[in-house]
Order: structure tokens, then C-alpha cells, then sequence
């Protein structure tokens, strides 16, 4: 399985939601709090291309996005192959 890191915060329904539906895929991921990490927050700007909205999901090397961006990946059928690679 592809590795996957969810940037998120406290508190956040769509960072709820988005690792609700990771879950359920069985996939496995990294969850790191940028509200209470400083470094994670400017990593995850860094790879993100400076956006500040969580949550911030990568599947591998590729940036994903935020919540609607994740369901309409899975709505569309490509979400299942990104996460098996």
C-alpha cells in the first residue's frame, strides 16, 4: 500500500471525515497535527504549495488535497488504485 499522510487539526469535521473514509479503505495512515506542531504545519505548507486549510492528504508522492478533493478522487473509482500502489 502507498504511504499516506493526513495533515489535520483538533476538531476538524473534514479531517474527521477524510480519515473516517481512509479507514474505511483499510488504509493505513500518518496523522500529524499541524495545530499543535509548528514544524508540520510549515511541512505541510511546504508540500502543499503554501495551502493553510486542513485537512492536507498525500497518497505517496502525490498531493491530493483537502477532504472534497479525496471523495470525488474515490467517487470518480481512482482512489482505491492510488492507495494500492
Amino acid at each position: 500500500m502507498a504511504r499516506v499522510i493526513v495533515y489535520s487539526g483538533p476538531a476538524c469535521p473534514y479531517c474527521d471525515r477524510a480519515k473516517m473514509l481512509l479507514k474505511k479503505k483499510g488504509a493505513a495512515f500518518e496523522d500529524f497535527n499541524v495545530k499543535a506542531d509548528a514544524d508540520k504545519l510549515a511541512e505541510m505548507m511546504q508540500k502543499s504549495g503554501g495551502r493553510r486549510t486542513i485537512p492536507q492528504i498525500f497518497i505517496g508522492d502525490r498531493h491530493i488535497g483537502g477532504y472534497d478533493d479525496l471523495v470525488a478522487l474515490d467517487a470518480a473509482g481512482k482512489l482505491d488504485p492510488l492507495l494500492a500502489e
